[in-house]
This record gives C-alpha cells, sequence and structure tokens, in this order.
C-alpha cells in the first residue's frame, strides 16, 4: 500500500508519517531526505542531482520520481511507501502516477492534514530543533524540561533559518496558492481524505487510520497482516 501525505510546514507531516510507517509497516520517503540519501550514497541519480542540489536549484521531477521508483522497488521489508514533500503540484503528480504505474504500482490513499494558516505561522515561529537528532520541540506547546536543550539527546535546540516569520509566511503562500491544488487531483480519483491536524499527533494519527480503513479497508489488513510476518 502507497501513501501520501499533504499539508502545509507545520501541519505536523513528519510526525504523522513516521506513525503511520510504525503502525503499517510502510517505508517513510520524505523526499528531501531521500535525496540527500541518494546524493550520499553516490547512486546514479544521487550524482545526477547533486549538482543541482549544490547550487541550490530544484532537482529535475524526473529524478525526483525515480529515486521514488528505487525505493518502490526495494522496501527493504517494508510493504509500502508513504511519501511526504512530493508530490507539490499536478504535472508531479501525473508523473508519479505514470511511473508508478509502469511498476504496476499506484497510490492507494492521500491523506491531508488540515490546519489553519494563522495556527501553523504560530507553530513554526515557536519550533526548534535539536542539532544532534532532529527532534522537534516547540517553545509555545511542546517545551523542552531545560530551555534550549533536547531532552533526548542533550544538544543545543537552534531555530531554522527558513523558521523566520517572513520566510515562514512565504512557504505558507506557496503551499496555499499552489500545492493546495492537489486536493481536488487526488479527489477526483476517489483516494484523499482529510484530518483535522490541530489535534494531538496521537489523535490525528488515530483518526487517519480509521479513514484509511474506511476508504481502503481491504488493503490495509493486507497490510498490517503483512506487516505482522
Amino acid at each position: 500500500m502507497n501513501i501520501i501525505l499533504i499539508g502545509a510546514q507545520g501541519s505536523g507531516k513528519g510526525t504523522q508519517a513516521q506513525l503511520l510507517a510504525e503502525r503499517l509497516g510502510l517505508a517513510p520517503c520524505a523526499s528531501g531526505e531521500l535525496l540527500r540519501e541518494e546524493i550520499a550514497n553516490g547512486t546514479e541519480l544521487g550524482r545526477a542531482a547533486k549538482d543541482y542540489y549544490d547550487r541550490g536549484d530544484l532537482v529535475p521531477d524526473d529524478l525526483v520520481v525515480g529515486m521514488i521508483l528505487a525505493r518502490v522497488r526495494d522496501l527493504d521489508g517494508a510493504v509500502g511507501i508513504i511519501l511526504d514533500g512530493f508530490p507539490r503540484t499536478i504535472p508531479q503528480a501525473r508523473m508519479l502516477d505514470e511511473q508508478l504505474a509502469s511498476l504496476q504500482q499506484r497510490i492507494d490513499a492521500v491523506i491531508y492534514l488540515a490546519v489553519p494558516r494563522e495556527q501553523l505561522l504560530d507553530r513554526l515561529s515557536h519550533r526548534y530543533i535539536c542539532r544532534q537528532n532532529g527532534h522537534v520541540w516547540n517553545t509555545k506547546t511542546r517545551p523542552p524540561a531545560l530551555p534550549g536543550i533536547c531532552d533526548y539527546d542533550g544538544s543545543e535546540l537552534y531555530q531554522r533559518s527558513d523558521d523566520a516569520a517572513e520566510k515562514v509566511a512565504h512557504r505558507l503562500d506557496i503551499f496555499f496558492g499552489e500545492t493546495i491544488h492537489l486536493l481536488d487531483y487526488y479527489d477526483r480519483q476517489g483516494k484523499l481524505f482529510q484530518v483535522d491536524g490541530t489535534a494531538s499527533p496521537e489523535e490525528v494519527n488515530a483518526r487517519a487510520v480509521t479513514r484509511l480503513m474506511a476508504l481502503n479497508g481491504a488493503a490495509i489488513s493486507r497490510t498490517q497482516e503483512a506487516a505482522s510476518q
């Protein structure tokens, strides 16, 4: 089973991708991490993407889709993938559908984590990351026990440069102006459902799994059975 998570920055996609991956036996596939991994491993696709990445340019869609297909071919024990961060546009979604079909695969479900823009701005402006392992904290809603220090590994917390207020607003403009159109694309395929992303991560996860069962219960049951073997 293959799933896509759609949501603006700060909606909790990374957290939900990990929770759903663990629960359903899926392979997390965040496009940024996948790109960095391919480059670090020196794969053919990674070498082709490196020049774009080093210049700060967008990596061509065909290279990103190629990396996703490589992950689908080699799931390393997982029973599917959960995509976070790709596709961002309808042309990318069409390319992904076409290339997955060549492997007799498809996207089975698409989850939209709905969070109001004002709350996203608030979440991101208070978000801090630990330097050692990238654990995420929020000084307003989920502060660490010691200010500026990660509870898990004791490393320093820092705020990403792109979490500054003006940059956050620009990123949200892009999402609500462009990426949001993916909802119509997948809704027409009967694969989309929306989950209230303002609840706790555990509540969001429970609701997502419930909706997945309602949308594609047979596939979920097969996925859970395979994951338990």
